[in-house]
């Protein structure tokens, strides 16, 4: 198959008119005849009907469409994959994350066997400060809790969504439950945010207040997950946060009680709108392919 003939003569059978045709290969018309011209002798017949006023695809030329098409398409599929492998090479990945999580790691060891040649680093980000690594440049891509809504930042795929958690004390009367209503908040208090994390990005994560509009008290502002466990130990407050923490961050004097009326706390990747290197995608697309099964 030569790839520059069947690009043209997929691209003819779609435009059916030689001028736009030589537009989107930025070839000459003479060109697009000179290629045309060629498949069909190695086919050894007519792939077009051509007059002066129109050009349409023959019996053969179509059935020759539906059987080229995909394989052509699964070519340029891997010559781009080829080409972001040959990008990467020489690139550094380095992917931020919020909260432990089984997802990224695993995306990472998926991302490392299609590009082996890409170093990648990870990076842990504060709840402080959970943005500014990434608009800092310290960090290229970002596995975060949604919302996001920042205008310099684009959203990629949702890589998981977990069931949400309370983290109360050792000994404390919600420790023993077996699941609480995000309404009994209204009776205790919970942590406000260190930093510079977007308001709506906390509220989101540990509601203002209950659905019936009973607000929750905020007590000490908080930096890291560490932090907002140790005071949950030392019976500083409560602290809704999602189902894995409780796999990562287990602690033998802090309990975690499911939630049953919260929604779940989806985890999507983040990078910056401009400046994005090609090796983010590539990580991007990894992704949404492990997400999609």
């Amino acid at each position: 198959m030569d790839y520059q003939e069947t690009e043209c003569f997929l691209t003819l059978a779609e435009e059916l008119h030689f001028g736009r045709t030589a537009e989107r290969m930025m070839v000459s018309q003479a060109r697009v005849s000179q290629l045309t011209r060629s498949l069909e002798r190695r086919v050894g017949g007519r792939l077009f009907e051509r007059t002066t006023r129109s050009v349409r695809l023959t019996d053969v030329g179509e059935r020759y469409r539906e059987r080229v098409a995909p394989a052509f398409q699964e070519l340029r599929d891997a010559l781009d994959e080829a080409r972001r492998a040959t990008r990467c090479i020489e690139e550094t990945l380095r992917v931020g994350f919020l909260c432990a999580t089984m997802v990224v790691p695993e995306i990472i060891r998926r991302f490392r066997a299609r590009f082996p040649a890409c170093a990648t680093e990870l990076h842990e980000v504060h709840i402080a400060d959970p943005l500014g690594p990434l608009r800092r440049g310290e960090i290229d891509v970002l596995s975060h809790w949604l919302p996001v809504l920042e205008d310099d930042l684009e959203v990629g795929p949702t890589m998981s969504s977990e069931p949400r958690t309370l983290a109360v004390p050792l000994g404390h009367p919600l420790a023993s439950r077996e699941s609480i209503s995000v309404e009994e908040l209204a009776e205790q208090q919970v942590f406000s945010p260190a930093g510079n994390a977007p308001q709506y990005w906390w509220d989101a994560q540990s509601p203002p207040c209950t659905p019936s509009g009973k607000p929750i008290r905020r007590g000490q502002p908080v930096a890291t997950v560490h932090e907002v466990l140790s005071l949950v130990a030392a019976g500083q407050g409560l602290a809704p946060m999602v189902r894995s923490t409780a796999e990562f961050y287990a602690r033998p004097d802090v309990a975690f009680v499911p939630i049953h009326d919260l929604p779940n706390a989806d985890v999507a990747l983040v990078w910056r709108k401009t400046g994005r290197k090609p090796v983010v995608a590539a990580f991007a697309e990894t992704a949404e392919t492990y997400v999609q099964g």
